[in-house]
């Protein structure tokens, strides 16, 4: 994170003097602020992101499983070319999601970053279903989350 803060007068003062800026003055504030070299973006899109930037040096960033979301959306675009949010990518951290299998009862948390299962940490609901089956299955569809190709999760699994 950079050194630069201000108040939120100072803040306002700020983003308004970006909108005066020329082109090169833009890509210095966004060296400055980003310690990056800034990308090829329209004008608009400058000022609002060196804007974004002063907002998250006072205030912080985002939390973890927001970047986590966004990464997935955006991978989702890239590979799809559309951006949905995966099936039960809205589960709050300490959500637990109770499935019968064979007999057995099986807990999963939702923790920040993935799922904790029997003591062990997964970065998704599928191998933690291949971990418990030995076989594909899609994560949110084998934990009955909504959504997933109609399935309204009657098959035994439940949220608590």
């Amino acid at each position: 994170m950079s050194s630069v803060s201000f108040d939120r007068a100072a803040l306002n003062a700020e983003a308004e003097r970006f909108r005066a800026l020329g082109p090169e003055e833009l890509r210095q504030e966004w060296r400055r602020l980003w310690r990056s070299e800034p990308p090829q973006i329209s004008r608009d899109l400058f000022v609002l992101a060196l804007g974004y930037r002063l907002q998250e040096i006072e205030h912080g960033g985002l939390g973890k499983a927001t970047r986590r979301k966004l990464q997935t959306l955006g991978k989702a675009l890239r590979e799809t070319g559309r951006a949905v949010p995966p099936p039960g990518s809205d589960l709050k951290p300490g959500c637990r999601l109770i499935r019968q299998w064979h007999g057995r009862t099986h807990t999963v948390t939702v923790l920040e970053d993935g799922f904790e299962y029997a003591g062990d940490t997964y970065p998704s609901l599928t191998r933690i279903a291949k971990a418990i089956t030995s076989a594909h299955w899609s994560g949110p569809r084998f934990f009955g989350l909504p959504g997933t190709n109609g399935d309204s999760g009657a098959d035994g699994a439940s949220h608590a």
